[in-house]
C-alpha cells in the first residue's frame, strides 16, 4: 500500500514536472514563426499591410518624388560609365536604362572601346527573354570557354535570387545552344573544363544540399549525356558550408579545382588530376586570389610556417603549383603589409600581377613581376587619396587592364592601362553638387582603447551647434573593407540635401587586414558595436550633431549592426535603416544560408556561444518598456540569402509592443533589394526620404 502511494506520488510529481516543462517551452516558443513562411498568404497579407502604411507615410512627403526622379535619371543616364569586361578581342558590358529595364548583354571591339566608340552590338536582351518566358530574369554573370570565347555559360536568376539557372550560349549566333548544357534553378555554379565537359556543383536532388543550402557535391557533366550520369568528383558533409568548383585558364591550359568549405574560414583546396583529387597543402583560412605562371596567389589570414620561414598574417604569397601537387612547398612573398596597410585584391595579366593595397583606408597599386624566382614590385602611378577598384584584366592573354578611382566628392574615373601607359578611358559626370563639400578623416578611441578611423563629409564652415543632420554608415564584418568612394545614392539623397555623411571603419571589416576582422569575430562581436558608438559619441561631443539629428544605416551584416545599435543604444539615434538584416540570432543558422556564417558569429545551439550571441541579438533585446527610434526595415521577398523573416518578425514583435516603425519589402530583388533601375530608385528614395524626414531640424 505504501509502495502504491509512493508510486502515485512519484507519477504525480513527474506529471507536474512535465506540465511545467511544457509550459516553459510554450512560453519560449516564437509566436511570429509564421512570418518565416516566405510566400504564405497570411505572411504576404501582413507584408502588404505594412508596406502600405510605410508607402503612405513616405511617398506623401514632398521630397520623395524629386528624389525618385533624380535617381532614375542618374541610373538611366546614357553617359554613365559602361564598365568593361575584357574577353578576347572584345569588351563586354551589361547595361540597363529606361528602354532596357531588365538589361542587355552587349559587346564592341576592344580597340573601339578604348577609342571612345559607341557601336555596341546586343548579344542578349533580357527584357525580350523575360517576356517570352514569363520570368523576371536578372543577369548574374558568365563563364567563357577560352581561348575561342565563342561559347559561354550564362547565369540567370528569376527575381534576383541567389538561386540561378545556367545555360550554354553562342555569342556569334546570339542564341542558346540547342541541346546544349542547361542547369535548372539551384544555388551553386558551373565552369568549363573543355568544350565537352563542365564542372558543376548544384542541387542534385534529396540530400545533396548542406544545412546552409549550398551544394554538397561536385560533378563533371559530359556533353550529350543526362545530368543524372554526371561523374561524381567530391562530396562534403551535411553540416559544412558547402563544396564549390572552379577552373583557371592560364598559359593555354585550364586547371580544375574543388573547394571544400567546412566553414567560411576553414577551406580545403583540391586539384582535379584526371580521376584523382590532390589536396593542396595551404592554411585552412588562406584565400585563393588567382593563378599566374604556374603560381597560386594566396592571401594569408594567419601566420604560415614553411621550412622554418614564417610568412606573416595579411601577406600575399605565391605557391608553385607543379611542386605543390608533388608534395613540395615552394612559397614566395609577393606583398607584406605593415600595421596600417592591407591587401585588397589582385588583377592578373600576362606578364605581371597588379596588387591593390590600402594604407590607412586609402588605395595604392603595385605591379609585381616574377623575376629569377623572386617577386619584384613597382608602384603604379595611380591617383592618390581615394578608392581604387581593379575592374577588368585579360587574365593572362595580354598586359591590359582597367581600374577606377574616386572619392566621396570626385566622380568615378575609369583608367585604361596598356603595359606602362595609363590613360583615362571614361569619366563619370557629377550626379550631385559637391560644391563647398569637404572630406576629413578622424580618429576616435573605442571602449577598449583601439583607435577607430572614420571619414566625414560636410559643407565648409559647418556650424558646431549640434543641429546638423548626420548619417553614419558601417559594415564591420566578413573581412570586407569599406572605402571612401563616390556614391550618387548618398550624394543625391543625403549630401545634396545638406546632410553630414560619415563612413565608420569599425572592426570586423578588412580595412587593416585579418587582425582587424578577427577582432570582432564571435565572442568579440561587441567590439564592432562599441566602435560604432565611439564614432557616434565623438560626433556628438564635437557638437557636429545630437541624438535628435543622428541616424544610422546598415545592410546585411550591417543590417544586424543597425538592429543592435538601436536596441542597445536607442538614446543615440533618431533614425535607423535596418537593411536586409539578420536579427533573430537564435534561429539565424536555421534560415537559408545562415548556417554558413557560424564561423563569423558562432553557433547559437552551443550554450557557451549562445551566451554571448544572446547579449546582442536584436530580436531578443527589444523590450516593451523601452523607447526606440522609429526605424525603417528594408528587405525582399526574394532574398534567399538573408531570410526576410528576420525583418518581418522583428517588426511584428515591435508592433505588438507598441513601438513605431516603418517597413518596406520588395517583391523581387534578392539580397540587394531591387532588380531594375525603377525598383532601385523607389527603394532608395524611400530610404532617404525617411532619413530626411526624421533627422532634419
Amino acid at each position: 500500500m505504501k509502495k502504491t502511494k509512493l508510486a502515485l506520488i512519484v507519477i504525480g510529481l513527474t506529471l507536474l514536472h512535465i506540465e511545467f516543462v511544457q509550459s516553459q517551452i510554450k512560453v519560449e516558443e516564437d509566436p511570429y514563426l509564421w512570418l518565416e513562411e516566405v510566400e504564405s498568404e497570411k505572411s504576404l497579407d501582413w507584408v502588404k499591410a505594412q508596406n502600405e502604411i510605410s508607402k503612405n507615410t513616405i511617398t506623401s512627403n514632398a521630397l520623395f518624388d524629386p528624389l525618385k526622379q533624380k535617381y532614375l535619371e542618374t541610373f538611366n543616364d546614357k553617359d554613365k560609365i559602361a564598365y568593361p569586361s575584357m574577353v578576347g578581342d572584345y569588351v563586354y558590358n551589361f547595361w540597363r536604362d529606361e528602354h532596357n529595364e531588365r538589361g542587355v548583354l552587349r559587346r564592341m571591339l576592344f580597340t573601339d572601346y578604348t577609342n571612345n566608340g559607341n557601336n555596341w552590338e546586343v548579344i542578349l536582351d533580357l527584357d525580350l527573354l523575360s517576356k517570352e518566358e514569363n520570368k523576371k530574369w536578372v543577369y548574374k554573370g558568365v563563364d567563357w570557354l577560352k581561348p575561342d570565347n565563342k561559347i559561354c555559360l550564362i547565369i540567370l536568376s528569376d527575381g534576383g535570387k541567389d538561386e540561378n539557372e545556367i545555360r550554354e550560349f553562342n555569342v556569334e549566333t546570339k542564341s542558346f545552344v540547342k541541346n546544349g548544357f542547361r542547369l535548372k534553378e539551384s544555388k551553386g555554379g558551373a565552369s568549363w573544363i573543355d568544350k565537352d565537359n563542365i564542372l558543376i556543383y548544384r542541387n542534385f536532388g534529396e540530400g545533396t544540399l548542406t544545412n546552409s543550402g549550398y551544394p554538397r557535391q561536385v560533378k563533371i557533366w559530359k556533353r550529350g549525356t543526362a545530368i543524372e550520369e554526371a561523374k561524381f568528383v567530391f562530396e562534403t558533409d551535411q553540416t559544412n558550408v558547402g563544396v564549390f568548383g572552379g577552373t583557371f585558364f592560364s598559359d593555354k591550359k585550364r586547371h580544375a579545382f574543388v573547394y571544400n568549405a567546412k566553414t567560411f574560414y576553414d577551406i580545403e583546396l583540391y586539384n582535379i588530376q584526371g580521376e584523382k583529387l590532390i589536396k593542396i597543402d595551404i592554411p585552412k583560412d588562406a584565400q585563393l586570389s588567382g593563378y599566374h605562371k604556374n603560381q597560386f596567389i594566396i592571401s594569408l589570414q594567419s601566420d604560415w610556417k614553411v621550412k622554418d620561414v614564417i610568412y606573416k598574417k595579411g601577406s600575399l604569397v605565391s605557391l608553385n603549383f607543379t611542386k605543390s601537387i608533388s608534395g613540395e612547398l615552394d612559397v614566395k612573398t609577393i606583398y607584406q603589409p605593415n600595421n596600417k596597410s592591407s591587401f585588397v585584391s589582385t588583377s592578373l595579366s600576362k606578364d605581371f600581377v597588379v596588387v591593390n593595397t590600402m594604407e590607412n583606408v586609402q588605395n595604392n597599386l603595385i605591379k609585381y613581376t616574377l623575376e629569377s624566382d623572386t617577386w619584384v614590385g613597382e608602384k603604379i602611378d595611380a591617383p592618390q587619396y581615394g578608392s581604387i577598384y581593379l575592374r577588368s584584366a585579360s587574365g593572362g592573354e595580354n598586359n591590359n587592364y582597367f581600374f577606377t578611382y574616386s572619392n566621396f566628392i570626385t566622380p568615378t574615373t575609369l583608367y585604361f592601362v596598356q603595359d606602362t601607359t595609363i590613360k583615362i578611358a571614361k569619366k563619370r559626370k557629377e550626379s550631385f553638387s559637391s560644391k563647398g563639400l569637404v572630406v576629413k578623416q578622424n580618429m576616435v578611441t573605442s571602449k577598449d582603447g583601439t583607435l577607430i578611423p572614420y571619414f566625414i563629409v560636410h559643407k565648409e564652415n559647418l556650424e558646431l551647434d549640434g543641429s546638423n543632420s548626420t548619417l553614419i554608415y558601417a559594415y564591420g564584418g566578413f573581412n570586407s573593407a569599406e572605402q571612401p568612394s563616390y556614391s550618387s545614392t548618398v550624394g543625391i539623397g543625403w549630401l545634396e540635401q545638406g546632410g553630414v555623411y560619415v563612413l565608420a571603419n569599425i572592426r570586423g571589416g578588412g580595412e587593416f587586414g585579418p587582425s582587424w576582422h578577427q577582432a570582432a569575430l564571435k565572442e568579440k562581436r561587441q567590439n564592432a558595436y562599441d566602435d560604432f558608438y565611439a564614432v557616434s559619441e565623438d560626433l556628438i561631443a564635437k557638437k557636429i550633431t545630437a541624438p535628435a539629428h543622428l541616424g544610422a544605416y546598415g545592410w546585411s551584416n550591417g543590417g544586424l549592426l543597425a538592429g543592435v545599435i538601436f536596441t542597445q543604444r536607442p538614446d543615440l539615434y533618431n533614425a535607423v535603416v535596418v537593411g536586409a538584416p539578420l536579427l533573430d540570432m537564435k534561429r539565424y543558422s536555421k534560415l537559408l544560408a545562415g548556417a554558413s556564417w557560424m564561423g563569423e558569429y558562432g553557433n547559437p545551439d552551443i550554450p557557451e556561444e549562445w551566451a554571448y550571441i544572446k547579449k546582442y541579438s536584436p530580436y531578443h533585446n527589444v523590450f516593451k518598456d523601452k523607447k526606440y527610434p522609429e526605424v525603417l526595415f528594408v528587405t525582399s521577398t526574394k532574398d534567399d540569402r538573408v531570410h526576410p523573416g528576420h525583418a518581418r518578425k522583428m517588426a511584428a514583435k515591435m508592433k505588438d509592443m507598441g513601438h513605431p516603425f516603418l517597413y518596406h519589402e520588395t517583391v523581387e530583388g534578392g539580397h540587394g533589394g531591387a532588380s531594375t533601375n525603377e525598383q532601385s530608385a523607389y527603394m532608395l528614395s524611400s530610404i532617404y526620404t525617411y532619413l530626411n524626414m526624421k533627422l532634419k531640424k
